[in-house]
């Protein structure tokens, strides 16, 4: 049976002011082993919007989608956290959330993902999105922070520090991932409605 989490910091953030950073979203252990088994995975180029067009000068990172049945046991227990947080945010916050849609990602060094919002304008499904950070003594120095906007002129610069989790309403905040200095993965997802 999977542990419960604690969800009451994330949906007590995201209700007063739209994003929250919570620090242990899983266990130290159960992070680097996610992370030793992305290092292994084939990834393939990322593309841009519903179409999936390469686009270099958009975004650089390598992904794979976690989908059944290919998932793994280790990503299931990581997915089966996730399923805690949706239960809980529609408990708490009557957000109607579905499905959640993720992959493992990563950015090589000098790997970017220009500012965007994480909803589509024909389809606005994709209602929280959620960044799970895999890397193990992240630095300042090694860069690939995520900068998120908190309004038009004032941001936030979150460290990918391994096991950390970044919720916000995905049609709210523009946020883009900046160039670093060594290998970067994650884990990111989408809460989603019916439609």
């Amino acid at each position: 049976m999977t542990e419960q989490i604690t969800t009451d910091p994330i949906t007590n953030q995201l209700a007063s002011r739209g994003w929250a950073v919570i620090e242990g979203f899983l266990p130290t252990t159960t992070v680097a082993k996610l992370a030793q088994e992305a290092r292994r995975l084939e990834l393939r180029r990322a593309g841009v919007g519903k179409s999936r067009l390469i686009n270099n000068e958009i975004r650089g990172d390598h992904i794979l989608w976690l989908e059944s049945p290919q998932v793994t046991e280790l990503q299931r227990a990581c997915l089966d956290r996730f399923e805690q947080l949706r239960l809980a945010l529609n408990r708490d916050m009557k957000l109607g959330l579905f499905e959640f849609e993720s992959h493992i990602a990563h950015y090589p060094v000098g790997a970017f993902y220009r500012k965007h919002l994480d909803s589509f304008q024909q389809e606005n499904r994709r209602i929280i999105s959620c960044i799970l950070y895999l890397n193990q003594s992240w630095k300042t120095e090694h860069g690939g922070q995520l900068r998120l906007y908190l309004n038009s002129k004032d941001y936030m610069d979150i460290s990918p520090q391994g096991g950390t989790l970044v919720v916000f309403f995905s049609d709210q905040f523009w946020h883009e991932v900046l160039p670093a200095k060594r290998d970067r993965f994650s884990i990111a997802g989408w809460f989603k409605n019916r439609g």
